[in-house]
């Protein structure tokens, strides 16, 4: 009778403490996404603009607007690239890319 009562207890004890257990890692993964994004869009050296995660936009003209165009250069392409390398160093890598914009991602630290 004894070892029935200490057997039951110790499934019981084992089963809510699997229970906890479970619970609390399935509060760690409680957001679904890994990564935001932002996108640089391209409108000539004095509007292209990055527009953030957050939805603010920043204009890159104080960025851009240093840079000389060296001769026979596609003055879009050197922008644009200088634009990237610069959100570059915040964390951001190329995720994708059509005619007149960059999609940028980031991942998300948890």
């Amino acid at each position: 009778m004894k070892n029935t009562v200490a057997i039951l207890l110790l499934v019981v004890g084992c089963a809510v403490t699997g229970l906890l257990v479970a619970h609390l890692r399935a509060d760690e993964d409680r957001t679904f996404q890994t990564y935001e994004y932002a996108r640089i869009r391209w409108g000539g050296r004095e509007n292209t603009h990055l527009i953030r995660p957050n939805g603010q936009v920043e204009m890159l003209t104080p960025l851009l607007s240093h840079v000389k165009r060296p001769d026979r250069t596609d003055e879009r392409a050197l922008l644009m690239n200088i634009a990237l390398n610069a959100v570059a160093r915040e964390g951001y890598e190329l995720a994708s890319m059509t005619e007149d914009s960059l999609v940028l991602r980031r991942a998300i630290r948890k």
